[in-house]
């Protein structure tokens, strides 16, 4: 079927009707735990994302961010870098994107309408998930548009996600906290066993924070699958000078941003070996500063309008809005307050609701289904 911008819509409006997404339906009705799929999609797809090296990373906070500073870092150092990410804002589009020196652009909607028509009865054939089927759009057009590297994000957990079937140049977990319990664990043990099943053997493990629960987790996971392990509070300790000026800088802000900065700049080192350009200190320290702008990178801790001052943050578990319920906290006495929030149907409410009670006096909660 020839593209036109009509057909693409149905198209896509088509898939999600057939293949809910987890922005649609509730996660257990969306999600879709295990490889077995997944390899043998990407078996008929011909292995794409075999042909360019990847950087895999899980998290229950702050994989998005740190996804983005890393192919911010990388474009910047003349790497045509892939970066899949999710789920998307405004846009489907958003979760597969092309960075540059330039700065990234989305998968063309004539590259996802081909996508979908070319292999549409093969969706249906094998019972895949939506999530399952655009990780393979993303790993074929990063494959079409010969990307140098490709940092690939999980969508849930690590060792059952489909984004699993990547053999990677370093495997990097951000951080665990209380979410997805259902799926994940009821334990901060259980959950960082279930991200450290991203680690490969042989393959670089890079851990961004820990808690006492979780690093003897990682150690033993690495030590089964004989996978080198860092930590970035290790190779990190502290934000030195040039990186407290980066902080200051950074166009990315919000909480949660030092602990990013600070395991961006672990990897970094970690993988100055494979991407040689990454020793330009001056280059990675540029995209840094500018990675929201550079990969058109939205909903971090950011400013919408300053007059009334109105700011969006995805950040949607206790363990995210602890840190940014804190910075609320520290707004100026008598300062009106209207917060507009939104999660999924799996979040622990209760605990939720009581972070939003230190806020403040609220003047009352509107729930919608």
């Amino acid at each position: 079927m020839e593209f036109s911008s009509q057909r693409y819509q149905e198209a896509l409006a088509a898939l999600f009707r057939r293949f809910p997404s987890v922005q649609n339906v509730p996660l257990q009705d969306a999600y879709k735990p295990g490889l077995e799929h997944m390899e043998a999609f990407d078996a008929r797809l011909g292995h794409p994302h075999r042909r360019y090296p990847v950087i895999h990373v899980a998290g229950t906070n702050g994989k998005g961010s740190v996804s983005n500073l890393l192919a911010a870092a990388l474009s910047r150092c003349g790497l045509r870098t892939g970066l899949y990410t999710s789920p998307h804002i405004r846009d489907f589009r958003e979760r597969m994107r092309v960075a540059g020196t330039d700065g990234a652009a989305m998968i063309p909607p004539e590259a996802a309408f081909d996508f979908i028509q070319r292999w549409g009865t093969v969706f249906e054939e094998m019972s895949l998930s939506f999530f399952e089927i655009t990780t393979g759009m993303a790993f074929s057009w990063f494959a079409d548009c010969e990307v140098d590297v490709a940092v690939i994000e999980t969508g849930l957990g690590g060792r059952l996600d489909s984004t699993n079937i990547v053999q990677p140049v370093l495997s990097l977990v951000t951080n665990i906290g209380m979410d997805h319990m259902r799926q994940l664990g009821d334990s901060l043990e259980a959950i960082a066993a279930e991200k450290a099943g991203i680690f490969k053997a042989g393959v670089p493990a890079l851990v961004g924070e820990t808690l006492p629960q979780t690093r003897p987790v990682f150690e033993a996971a690495a030590r089964a699958v004989c996978a080198p392990l860092y930590f970035a509070e290790d190779l990190h300790p502290a934000l030195e000078a040039d990186e407290a000026a980066i902080l200051q800088e950074m166009d990315l802000q919000g909480p949660c941003q030092a602990r990013n900065l600070h395991t961006v700049l672990a990897a970094r080192d970690l993988l100055e070996a494979v991407f040689p350009g990454l020793a330009r200190l001056d280059t990675v320290r540029q995209a840094l500063v500018g990675t929201a702008a550079h990969m058109d990178f939205h909903g971090r801790w950011e400013r919408l309008s300053r007059d009334p001052e109105i700011l969006c943050d995805i950040g949607h578990n206790a363990a995210a809005l602890r840190g940014n319920f804190a910075r609320l906290a520290e707004r100026p006495a008598g300062t009106d307050l209207i917060l507009v929030y939104g999660i999924m149907a799996d979040k622990d409410l209760p605990l939720e609701m009581a972070l939003f009670m230190g806020l403040g006096s609220l003047p009352s909660f509107i729930f919608m289904p």
